[in-house]
């Protein structure tokens, strides 16, 4: 069987633990990597033994026999990107957050409609271990129907160190960490009612908003509380990237803990088991759980690049994510509770 060959775009934080994902998968190869800095695209060609290295998109595209492309740049170039993939009847997998705002989602998502060819998102952050168990719980009405729900991300680590290019941003905590939180939320109970959100800016040398809040009503029936922080507050709990939730049904409660713990209580009592991520060799200790989840993902895209199977994190899936974000925006802005109809 031989291989489906791609290119990648970007060659910058996180493309490296993207290209070391898809190399734990088979019947995938990356033949290509670009780079506005060719420097960079050739070096991270020379770690992972990839062909060929550009700095001009177009050039690749009109040099690279490709059956997809996968685009880990940073937000702004995702819409031009995606259209000068369409434009040549390629297949694309965008990184998270999509788009800008929900207009260029959209156009996005419709491009590739035209055209004929999918637009998947790389959406990892819901193939976490633990979250997947806490969705098999919910799914297995242990709990009974959920009615409230916490989900937090709160963490006192220095995340700027590692990514200075977060602190440019004038859309920063709803749109980089949000757009994963509120993914998590739509997977685990379904389309959001209505949304009210509050947002604080806590960090004087970056340019967006740091600290966000979000009570969602979802599904028509959980009240699902969304809260997110990188202050950088010393008393915050440091479980980072550890995704920490608490959801209450009406037969019982699940609890998701630091430590990949899994609490479920009922009538019959209490139930833990710990469910750690799987270790890979190339993955930074400190991302662990993140960048693990990044295998499970990219192995569901490949399964729909192969026309085996629906995958779950499709563009226009995305959309609704992306309108949740901006609509937390909005929120925020005017100070508002925002309804969908």
């Amino acid at each position: 069987m031989t291989n489906l060959k791609f290119a990648m775009f970007g060659a910058g934080f996180w493309a490296r633990f993207q290209l070391a994902g898809w190399k734990e998968l088979q019947r995938a190869r990356c033949v290509a990597i670009c780079d506005p800095t060719v420097g960079k695209a050739e070096a991270l060609a020379r770690e992972f033994g990839v062909p060929a290295a550009y700095s001009d998109p177009q050039e690749l595209l009109l040099r690279e026999k490709l059956n997809f492309v996968d685009i880990v740049t940073d937000v702004g170039s995702h819409s031009t990107l995606v259209h000068l993939a369409a434009s040549r009847k390629l297949p694309v997998i965008c990184q998270k957050p999509m788009a800008p705002s929900l207009e260029v989602a959209a156009e996005m998502v419709g491009a590739c409609l035209d055209a004929g060819v999918p637009l998947f998102v790389n959406e990892n952050w819901r193939w976490q271990t633990p979250i997947r168990q806490v969705k098999s719980v919910l799914d297995s009405h242990a709990i009974g129907t959920p009615f409230r729900a916490r989900i937090d991300m709160i963490s006192g680590f220095p995340v700027f160190r590692n990514q200075p290019l977060l602190g440019e941003l004038e859309q920063f905590i709803l749109a980089d960490l949000g757009s994963h939180l509120l993914d998590v939320a739509r997977f685990l109970f379904g389309e959001a009612n209505c949304l009210y959100c509050q947002t604080q800016h806590l960090h004087p040398h970056i340019k967006g908003e740091d600290v966000a809040t979000v009570a969602m009503r979802m599904g028509g029936k959980a009240t699902v509380l969304v809260e997110m922080a990188y202050a950088e507050n010393p008393l915050e709990h440091e479980c980072f990237p550890q995704t920490l939730m608490f959801i209450e049904g009406d037969k019982g409660s699940v609890e998701l803990c630091a430590d990949y713990w899994i609490r479920v209580t009922t009538s019959e009592g209490t139930h833990s088991k710990r469910y750690p991520p799987p270790r890979y060799a190339w993955v930074d200790s400190g991302y662990e759980v993140v960048q693990s989840s990044i295998v499970p993902c990219q192995a569901s895209l490949l399964r729909a690049l192969w026309g085996e199977g629906e995958p779950e994190t499709t563009g226009q899936d995305n959309l609704r994510t992306v309108r949740l974000v901006f609509a937390s925006y909005d929120s925020a802005r005017h100070n508002k509770v925002i309804e969908f109809r």
